[in-house]
């Protein structure tokens, strides 16, 4: 279907302009594919980025009174990654359609969420036969509804809460490098060049765990999801500015991509979310 430039305004046609250069920017000059979607004032990308396929998923979809948000990133072998990654998203996706009901109160909707986490971790687990044996995924989660947002937590996948120009809240992940940490043998700093970086200790499908967080929300607020393939290359005061510099949500989601993908070395996923 074609549509005549005189119908959109310059700004769009600018954003459209971008989310293009997306589609065909790589560092070796190949095309990489991408997925989206856009429902009400949340916006998610997902693309391959320096892979060769894409074992990210995302999930953005409206429910009778709150949103639920997701970014799972899937571990295995030939493409398994893909495919319980995909099967966590359609997990929680299928257990909200099917069970959630409008004005269900906090503990409810934690277990809810509890329930969709254990579904996909055994359905994964029951899948991982043959050449998929050993697949996993994370899986972050944001349930947001009248001014909280409840989130759920496997993995090194993350959730942000951005506020006047900080980040004022942020999911902690099942890593190894996490651990050494909260141990005080290594810095933050020094994570990100740890050789053992990118080995988890939770994941759906090979060792359950969940945490749970509760985070108030006010006016301007934006929750981001992202995979590794973003946080683990884009620090994190450049993840404030572009959200603090950002008009709409479609042009800060857009940004994180076309700041990752020069630099990362994994596919890139990003949902955000501003209220």
């Amino acid at each position: 279907m074609n549509f005549s430039s005189k119908f959109f305004p310059e700004k769009l046609r600018e954003l459209i302009k971008r989310i293009a250069n997306i589609e065909t920017f790589s560092s070796k000059g190949q095309k990489k594919n991408y997925k989206e979607v856009k429902i009400g004032n949340a916006y998610g990308i997902s693309h391959t980025g320096a892979r060769e396929n894409n074992e990210d998923n995302l999930l953005v979809i409206e429910l009778p009174d709150a949103h639920l948000l997701a970014v799972a990133d899937g571990l295995g072998g030939h493409n398994a990654g893909e495919v319980a990654s995909q099967m966590a998203v359609d997990t929680l996706r299928e257990v909200f359609e099917r069970e959630y009901g409008e004005g269900m109160d906090n503990e409810e909707v934690k277990k809810l969420l509890e329930k969709a986490y254990r579904l996909a971790h055994e359905r994964i687990s029951e899948s991982a036969v043959g050449e998929r044996e050993g697949m996993g995924t994370t899986l972050v989660t944001a349930f947001v509804r009248n001014g909280k947002a409840i989130i759920a937590n496997t993995g090194d996948s993350r959730a942000y809460l951005i506020r006047d120009g900080t980040i004022v809240a942020r999911t902690k992940d099942h890593s190894l490098v996490q651990e050494l940490i909260d141990k005080g043998e290594i810095t933050p700093e020094e994570a990100k060049r740890h050789p053992m970086k990118n080995i988890i200790t939770k994941a759906l499908g090979i060792d359950f765990g969940v945490d749970f967080y509760e985070w108030a929300l006010d006016r301007g607020d934006v929750l981001l999801l992202s995979s590794d393939g973003l946080h683990d290359y884009v620090d994190e005061d450049r993840i404030v500015e572009i959200i603090s510099t950002g008009k709409t949500i479609d042009e800060i989601a857009t940004r994180f991509i076309e700041d990752a993908l020069p630099i990362t070395k994994d596919n890139v996923t990003v949902v955000a979310w501003r209220w």
